[in-house]
């Protein structure tokens, strides 16, 4: 399905991660800034960990397996 470390960019990513339940860790720049399951994803945020995240100003990578 995914690999570890390939980053999330389209809708079929995010839903793909929903409905497998397959982390995702979050990045500001270089900076680490959460992991976690996908809760719900739109056009522009995605939530995690109960925070929403947009999604033009952070990277999503997928973690299958972590």
């Amino acid at each position: 399905m995914y690999i570890n470390g390939q980053t999330l960019s389209h809708d079929r990513h995010f839903a793909d991660h929903i409905v497998a339940e397959v982390p995702v860790q979050i990045y500001r720049d270089k900076e680490h800034s959460d992991i976690g399951f996908i809760e719900y994803y739109g056009k522009e945020f995605v939530k995690v960990n109960n925070n929403v995240y947009c999604r033009k100003s952070f990277t999503f990578i997928s973690r299958p397996g972590y």
